[in-house]
């Protein structure tokens, strides 16, 4: 296992384990994390299975762990690492099963003070108008056609069934939608488990909360995203629900033999891949991509019926119900990207697994009114704790591949969670201080405890402080809707 003395301490926020840590290793692992947060991420696997992906072929210096780091699925939650394109490999395990897991930020010009006796109407109606739970179906029932346009589309699709606008597409990241995507490579039980959810939330760490700004760092981002102090916002945390994690399951299966026809050794059978030129890696891609497709859509119809919760309580009171989108940006995603390497350009396919995009100012990608300020990070907390929005800086392009923490990170399994909390009393502790709380289930709120995760303001102030991402606004929940 490896101790902090095998580490080479850059800053107060920076460390790396070297190339030569491990005889296997192609690059160097590059961790942004404080000495606390390292020492707890010592407990798990996550830092041995950094090291483990930096022996992929194709891999590019450096691969990057943010403060948010936990164990997954043979790459870490929290991990960032870039392969050569097309000539590296791809895998799975190092995008995640839920793909396009990500959130969704929109905003209102409703104070709190003026909305809080309609909070509990507010909280009826979200849960009401957003189906959540596990194995839970929306309102829309797919056929394999529509599914396949979806998959094709993304939010583009919910565009022209009147439920997004053009601005809605314009502040998603890739406009809601990867290109390259082939429903034709996904399998019929992918598509069976798709056709029922589209439009629905899921469970375990996916939410809708309504916010409250609790307060602005930074002036200028925050007027030009239109979010004001002491204002309600909506955050949607949610992914592909079923249809991705099949497509994952799937292909974490089919790949097992590639590894063995491409002769590629890995040290830990769960980082299994196939070289991003073969047929099995643009297979992987093409699915990869509708299910992506598919969660950028789930999230803006749901960002719909979020509206229309909205209309309904408030429409009459004199308050302006309309919520305007910030921004929706993906945490589990495998995206081509050129990069500058070495003083050239790079094209990359850059594997994001519980980690956000956080492209700098300027970036021909992003939203003319974001181009000034970089681009809207979003970081959710876990109910009874902050929110974060962020924006993505120069460094953040110069050192992490363009990314940033994604979340608070567990510290406690589900299963140690539903253990030690209950989930009634969480529930009227929740309400207790303030925040109205609907629950498909207990003891799905005792897994995502906010004791179980870090401390959130403790991750944003490790990435703020390294320069990866720079403070906007810190949100304060009133309402949290879980599966």
């Amino acid at each position: 296992m490896i101790r902090i003395q095998d580490l080479n301490k850059i800053s107060e926020y920076e460390w790396e384990i070297p190339r030569s840590y491990r005889q296997d290793m192609r690059v160097a692992v590059r961790l942004f994390v404080t000495r606390r947060l390292l020492e707890a991420a010592l407990q798990d696997l996550s830092i041995e299975q950094a090291i483990n992906a930096a022996t992929l072929p194709g891999v590019v210096e450096p691969v990057v762990v943010m403060p948010d780091m936990h164990q997954g699925y043979g790459f870490p939650i929290g991990g960032v690492a870039a392969t050569r394109y097309p000539s590296g490999v791809i895998s799975p395990g190092a995008i995640g099963y839920d793909i396009n897991c990500g959130v969704r930020l929109l905003a209102s010009t409703i104070p709190l003070e003026a909305a809080e006796e309609r909070l509990d109407d507010l909280a009826n109606a979200l849960n009401q108008y957003c189906p959540s739970g596990v194995g839970s179906e929306g309102s829309i029932h797919l056929t394999t056609a529509e599914l396949d346009a979806v998959c094709r589309q993304g939010a583009r699709w919910a565009l022209k069934k009147g439920m997004a606008s053009e601005e809605d597409l314009h502040r998603t990241e890739e406009g809601g939608c990867l290109q390259g995507a082939d429903p034709g490579k996904v399998s019929q039980r992918a598509k069976q488990r798709g056709m029922l959810q589209l439009g629905t939330l899921g469970a375990g760490n996916h939410f809708i909360e309504v916010d409250v700004v609790d307060q602005i760092f930074d002036g200028e981002a925050a007027a030009a995203m239109g979010l004001q102090e002491g204002m309600l916002t909506l955050m949607i945390h949610c992914g592909s629900r079923g249809f991705g994690h099949q497509i994952c399951t799937d292909y974490v299966q089919d790949l097992q033999s590639a590894v063995k026809r491409y002769g590629i050794q890995l040290p830990d059978r769960e980082l299994v891949c196939a070289p991003l030129d073969s047929p099995e890696g643009q297979n992987y891609l093409a699915a990869m991509r509708s299910a992506a497709n598919y969660a950028f859509c789930n999230r803006q119809i749901l960002a719909h019926h979020a509206r229309r919760a909205f209309e309904e309580v408030f429409a009459g009171s004199g308050l302006r119900w309309q919520l305007h989108q910030v921004y929706d940006i993906a945490h589990n995603m495998g995206k081509v990207e050129t990069h500058d390497v070495n003083g050239r350009k790079m094209k990359v396919c850059v594997h994001r697994k519980g980690a956000t995009r956080a492209f700098g100012p300027g970036n021909p990608e992003l939203p003319d009114v974001y181009k000034p300020i970089g681009q809207p990070v979003l970081v959710p907390g876990s109910m009874g704790t902050a929110s974060w929005v962020l924006v993505g800086t120069e460094d953040s392009m110069a050192r992490s591949w363009g990314s940033t923490c994604h979340g608070a990170g567990r510290v406690l399994s589900r299963h140690k969670a539903k253990k030690d909390f209950r989930g009634e009393r969480l529930r009227n502790d929740l309400e207790h201080s303030g925040i109205h709380v609907r629950a498909g289930s207990m003891s799905g709120l005792a897994e995502e405890a906010p004791m179980a995760y870090k401390d959130v303001d403790e991750v944003v102030e490790t990435v703020n402080g390294a320069g990866i991402a720079r403070k906007v606004a810190r949100l304060r929940p009133v309402i949290v809707i879980k599966g």
